[in-house]
């Protein structure tokens, strides 16, 4: 029997906000499993709180795929359950550095993987901070990149992350080819992009989205004088690569040759890529993640924290063993 069924047979999940963007494709990866019990409530009942007390009381794990304030309900209608309450994992930004809540990143550092296993609240990542904390967290836990470093994230992202106002924005007429915003450097990832990082200065943070559904780089600039030991661009890789051994998930990669890189070469994967571009005569590095913001940077890594949470994923998707 799978960890944590109620039922006695296969796994039960039901998905809070099932019609939206991350629900969805929650959805379409989870069709057809054998090892997963999808429920639902027909779409008049989904707002009805008895009905959805009464699903959450039945399944194994509830995925809420809802806004912050709407996700904030629906856990504290789970916790007045009791001993009946499911597992919780929030898509949403509500709870990414709440204490209670584990981060749902497995490579985040050793033992992340058993950490979500055993949680009975996990938050999903948001996707452009999964690029920016795979790049950050393995150099300052190595002593290369100092804590106070001035970090500056610049990340694109396709349209499909701004959600449903954004998507028919960009599939109609009227939208720009491409466009910054973010720029009151407020931005809702901010937390926990700094905080998982370990960063003890608030980095900046510059989205852009532009004219292509789905797919996402995320780009770090850095001088390398101002690094511990001004290390070589090499030495950045191998720290990278040394972290990230033997996940399944996270791949370190030799920098394109062309020196470009395309957003959308990982779409429809639960993968990242990492590559380190420098110059070193001019002292200088920038670090790239590429993903699909609807891959590891939503749905997939859902679907990740789920096998985890659900004690249906290999070993190694837990990421390195503690």
């Amino acid at each position: 029997m799978a960890q944590g069924t109620k039922s006695g047979s296969i796994p039960s999940v039901f998905i809070d906000g099932e019609s939206g963007t991350t629900g969805l494709q929650i959805i379409e990866r989870l069709q057809g499993r054998a090892d997963i019990a999808l429920r639902s409530l027909p779409p008049e009942r989904r707002k009805d709180p008895e009905a959805k007390r009464d699903i959450f009381a039945e399944v194994d794990v509830v995925v809420l795929c809802l806004p912050d304030d709407a996700a904030k309900e629906a856990t504290a209608l789970a916790t007045g359950l009791g001993a009946r309450a499911p597992k919780l994992l929030d898509a949403s930004t509500a709870h990414r550095v709440n204490p209670d809540w584990v981060y749902g990143v497995p490579e985040l550092a050793p033992g992340q993987g058993a950490r979500i296993a055993a949680a009975p609240r996990v938050t999903n990542p948001g996707c452009y901070p999964t690029g920016g904390i795979l790049l950050l967290r393995p150099l300052v836990e190595a002593g290369l990149l100092p804590k106070d470093y001035p970090v500056t994230v610049n990340a694109v992202s396709g349209y499909s992350g701004g959600g449903k106002a954004m998507i028919a924005a960009y599939e109609g007429e009227g939208a720009p080819p491409f466009e910054l915003y973010g720029l009151g450097l407020e931005h809702k990832h901010l937390p926990e992009l700094q905080h998982y990082s370990g960063l003890t200065r608030r980095p900046i943070f510059v989205p852009s989205v532009g004219d292509f559904r789905q797919g996402m780089l995320v780009s770090i600039p850095l001088h390398l004088d101002l690094l511990s030991g001004a290390p070589s661009p090499a030495a950045l890789q191998e720290a990278l690569a040394a972290y990230y051994d033997g996940a399944e998930f996270v791949r370190v990669a030799p920098p394109e040759a062309s020196g470009k890189m395309e957003p959308e070469a990982l779409n429809n994967t639960n993968l990242v890529e990492l590559r380190v571009f420098g110059n070193e005569r001019r002292g200088q590095a920038v670090l790239v993640a590429r993903l699909d913001n609807l891959g590891k940077g939503a749905s997939g890594a859902a679907v990740q924290n789920l096998e985890l949470m659900l004690g249906l994923g290999a070993a190694n998707r837990m990421g390195k063993a503690a």
